[in-house]
């Protein structure tokens, strides 16, 4: 069976090195040896100046909207995985939607303002499949508007935008390391910020709200990464220079074999890539279908990333139908992307889409 994905597994001799470090210490939870590395090192490898582990992306979301003390309404993207969505309806705040851009999937900036109210508090953009957003106008809309910024960056470890880490525009970014992504830590997440108050504070949002033995000044949750699972981020981190590699190559040759057969998601040129996902865009849901078909009966599984727009969901109200986001989300198409996926697999799917579109 060929999934979307396969999670990366480093070297068992490796995490097992490490797991024996965790057996002779005792320590397993509770801001460990091994969660103060993995912070330490991808500090330094994502060249950013703050980063906490959280237990995993969601929740990196909702410690975001606590530490800015984000309430009544944000202004999103309708186009997304669900949890972009659900952790603002779960933490009280409605979901405005604005738009996306038809050729980057990224919430247009241009739609934005005309949705902004005196409730509005943050805007909440995505950098789809690891596409950095157009940052500077967002960003002088938040200015101009005194709005926060959050960018779900789940999908953009180790992007860079203009010679910086994307992760470090906006008030926060956040990260998902669950095991679907390009980098993992079996399940997990990061908040990113410069403001180093705002990092004390989601060091104690994420420990039950316990910022001394003494002291509770907010209520908080449990969200802290143990050290299992650091222990596989600190694997993963030595295996990125292969993994990173390996997934460009496959998209290379996706490309070269469905160039001018469906169409590709518009890069943002003051941007890189890091090949966490590819997605192409038949013309119609009629063609969709059918290739998902063929492409099942191979054993071949694609993902519908992103269906249904979240515009759609049954427990959010938007006013406005966000029209380009349904368009896209009904003719998109995820292919299968990961390090050890086979060149005669990738000439197959080609050939099938090839063949029926």
């Amino acid at each position: 069976m060929i999934n979307v994905t396969k999670t990366h597994m480093p070297k068992k001799e490796k995490y097992l090195k490490y797991i024996d470090k965790i057996y002779e210490s005792g320590w397993i939870t509770n801001n460990g040896p091994l969660v103060q590395e993995l912070e330490k090192r991808l500090a330094k490898h994502l060249n950013v100046k703050n980063i906490i582990l959280v237990s995993n992306g969601t929740v990196a979301l909702d410690i975001a909207y606590k530490a800015l003390g984000i309430k009544d309404e944000v202004i999103t993207t309708p186009f997304s995985f669900v949890a972009t969505t659900s952790s603002l309806v779960t933490s009280g705040i409605k979901p405005v939607y604005a738009d996306i851009n038809p050729i980057t999937y990224n919430l247009d900036p241009d739609n934005i303002v005309s949705q902004i109210t005196s409730k509005t508090s943050a805007i909440v953009p995505v950098h789809v499949f690891g596409n950095a957003c157009d940052i500077e106008e967002i960003e002088k809309i938040a200015k101009k508007h005194n709005l926060k910024v959050i960018y779900d960056a789940a999908h953009a470890f180790d992007v860079r935008y203009k010679d910086r880490s994307v992760l470090e525009y906006g008030d926060i970014s956040t990260l998902s390391f669950h095991a679907t992504k390009l980098f993992h830590t079996i399940e997990g997440g990061a908040l990113i910020a410069n403001d180093d108050s705002i990092v004390e504070k989601i060091r104690y949002l994420i420990n039950f709200g316990i910022e001394s033995e003494d002291n509770i000044p907010e209520l908080g949750i449990n969200g802290k990464m143990n050290e299992f699972e650091a222990a596989m981020g600190l694997c993963m981190l030595d295996d990125m220079d292969y993994i990173s590699m390996k997934r460009k190559a496959i998209v290379e040759r996706y490309k070269d074999g469905l160039r001018g057969i469906v169409d590709f998601q518009e890069q943002n040129t003051n941007s890189t890539q890091n090949h966490s996902y590819f997605s192409i865009l038949f013309k119609n849901s009629t063609t969709l279908a059918k290739i998902q078909k063929k492409l099942n009966n191979e054993d071949i599984y694609p993902r519908r990333y992103f269906y249904p727009s979240l515009d759609t969901l049954s427990y959010v109200h938007s006013p406005k139908p966000m029209t380009i986001s349904q368009s896209i989300s009904k003719k998109i198409l995820c292919l299968p992307l990961y390090s050890s996926l086979e060149e005669s697999t990738i000439d197959k799917i080609i050939n099938i889409i090839r063949k029926d579109t």
